[in-house]
């Protein structure tokens, strides 16, 4: 059953274009890249250098923005018609109906990521990179920023079965990803703050705890793990006690 209601969201997500989001902020950032010419760092390496340029355009506005759209949409179909009384009136698990939207929202957020790092490897051809390829740096960059959009896009998921209006919940993730360019910079708020937790985790810098991310602990522990936790359990809790 559990396979059969993941495959009719994936269904009702392939009769809308919202799946061409994904290419938005990799083509961007990878347009971006191509037209900059940084001075060039003998001891930096030219992929890393990279990063320095795409990740701001890529998750500091647009991944936070399309997690929000992947979530409406994904619940939009239930908010019209009496959807949610149709659905949550069939022999299925409630926990099943929301693991399902969140399975294909975090797939489509790791999709999202493939890409991006498709446009990071096609300028660096395009470019003519010299310097070794770190993939210490892809796998800390590309993966962690997918894991550190968990607790964003359980929060979002939450809002969208919360909100039956599909501007609402976009309206209260813009209101909260602006923020996003000043909270980067703030080693106070930085760590405790969901919205800029994917800039955090792929922008290259020093060594992060245990050599895992480049984020500080708080990040992991606060804003990303109990972040995670807290907002899923909430979903959870929500869809179980929604009234059909």
């Amino acid at each position: 059953m559990f396979n059969h209601l993941l495959q009719s969201e994936v269904l009702k997500m392939r009769k809308t274009y919202v799946w061409l989001l994904l290419f938005v902020s990799p083509f961007l950032a990878t347009v971006a890249a191509l037209a900059a010419n940084p001075p060039i760092e003998e001891s930096a390496n030219e992929w890393s250098l990279l990063l320095l340029i795409m990740t701001p355009m890529h998750t500091i506005l647009f991944l936070p923005l399309i997690i929000g759209v992947f979530t409406g949409f994904i619940c939009r179909y239930e908010h019209k018609n009496g959807g949610w009384k149709q659905l949550l009136s069939l022999p299925v698990k409630r926990t099943h109906v929301y693991m399902s939207k969140f399975i294909l929202v975090m797939t489509l957020i790791a999709l999202n990521q493939l890409v991006f790092m498709g446009g990071w490897l096609l300028v660096g051809l395009v470019k003519g990179f010299t310097d070794p390829l770190p993939m210490q740096v892809i796998a800390k960059s590309i993966v962690g920023g997918w894991i550190s959009t968990l607790p964003l896009a359980a929060i979002m998921l939450l809002v969208s079965m919360a909100w039956s209006s599909f501007a609402a919940p976009l309206a209260f993730n813009v209101i909260f990803t602006l923020p996003n360019i000043l909270v980067a910079n703030s080693e106070t708020y930085a760590p405790y703050y969901p919205w800029v937790q994917p800039f955090l985790t792929m922008i290259p810098k020093e060594e992060g705890p245990w050599g895992g991310f480049f984020v500080s602990f708080e990040s992991i522990l606060y804003a990303i793990t109990l972040g995670f936790i807290i907002f899923f359990i909430s979903g959870l809790m929500y869809i179980r006690r929604k009234a059909v």
